[in-house]
């Protein structure tokens, strides 16, 4: 019994010589500077990615550092193929206002993510507009949707993460569901003519609530250029195809789901996305991508310190050690008091 227990219990560690398992199609390369790529993403080769949609442009940037791009100009920070996202980076737009309250800058931005399966995630991004006399305005690119939001205040305010973001200094709207581009630029009340002593510029973004820190925005800032200009992390939702489970399945030669794996549809509510069966773990779109996990239950005895029940057994805690040497001195103290 106690040679099965350490043959299980060996089991549970990992191989030294075991190779990392990689999520890119066989033969691809799997990762951008720090970005991983995991299919049905791909760099390098068009055939490592499963369509032309998924194909991204992995470059170097001004400073010669490797940068992974969405649509040849959106930098991607992350892609999460469990939950289906892309999480990337957009320029600000903003626009100041001298003393006298002539305009002096002024930069509108535009996103669009084309006809293919992504579209901007509305319960992670959130149209964030900073400034004291600051009214800014989105609309999509068909201008079937449309929203604005206006920041007011009379002081400076003091932009630490604990203000609510409600119209004082700073202000957020929500974004609909299925967005596939979106336009949005800046104005003003009064120029800034009113709180010019603290606040001359407004800017207006699309942000990733969980990154977002309103104590990154002061009212006195100003905008930057180039490799230093100001951006804000979004995230992008997709799907693997704009189809339901019923019609990928139909269609067995162009299903996106790997073997020991299944169809899903995602909050976004169209298309669908692959999952691996309970029980299994990986790339759901690789042929073979999701591979069997072993699961050995293990429940504490109360009655016993430091050790556990298995099958009926006692087991000590020390067999849960990866270190073989560990193992061995623990089965050898746990047989010598087992019959002495």
């Amino acid at each position: 019994m106690w040679v099965f227990l350490l043959m299980m219990s060996l089991l549970l560690c990992p191989a030294a010589a075991s190779t990392a398992r990689t999520d890119a199609k066989p033969g691809c390369q799997d990762k951008c500077g720090d970005v991983s790529v995991p299919y049905p993403f791909g760099i390098g080769e068009p055939r490592c990615a499963m369509k032309d949609d998924f194909f991204l442009n992995c470059s170097s940037n001004d400073e010669g550092h490797p940068e992974l791009l969405f649509r040849r100009n959106i930098p991607v920070r992350n892609i999460s193929q469990l939950e289906g996202t892309i999480t990337a980076s957009l320029y600000t737009a903003f626009a100041c206002y001298d003393k006298t309250g002539s305009r002096t800058e002024n930069y509108k931005m535009f996103v669009n993510l084309g006809s293919g399966p992504f579209t901007l995630s509305d319960t992670r991004n959130v149209f964030t507009v900073i400034g004291c006399d600051t009214y800014a305005w989105m609309t999509n690119y068909e201008f079937t949707y449309g929203a604005a939001c206006l920041s007011l205040c009379t002081e400076d305010v003091n932009m630490s993460d604990g203000n609510p973001c409600s119209g004082s200094g700073c202000c957020q709207t929500s974004i609909p569901k299925g967005l596939k581009s979106l336009n949005y630029s800046l104005s003003s009340l009064h120029k800034y003519t009113n709180v010019s002593d603290f606040n001359l510029c407004g800017f207006a973004f699309l942000v990733d609530k969980n990154s977002f820190e309103i104590s990154d925005w002061p009212l006195s800032r100003k905008p930057k250029y180039e490799k230093d200009a100001y951006t804000a992390d979004i995230v992008i939702e997709w799907v693997v195809k704009n189809e339901t489970c019923e019609q990928a399945k139909a269609n067995r030669s162009a299903y996106a789901c790997g073997t020991n794996a299944n169809c899903t549809y995602p909050e976004i509510g169209q298309g669908y996305r692959c999952l691996c069966n309970e029980g299994f773990e990986g790339n759901p779109y690789l042929p073979e991508g999701c591979q069997g996990k072993m699961v050995i239950a293990f429940s504490y005895d109360l009655t016993i310190t430091n050790n556990y029940a298995y099958a009926g057994y006692v087991v000590p805690r020390c067999l849960l050690s990866c270190s073989v040497f560990i193992k061995i001195i623990c089965l050898f103290k746990a047989f010598y008091f087992t019959y002495n």
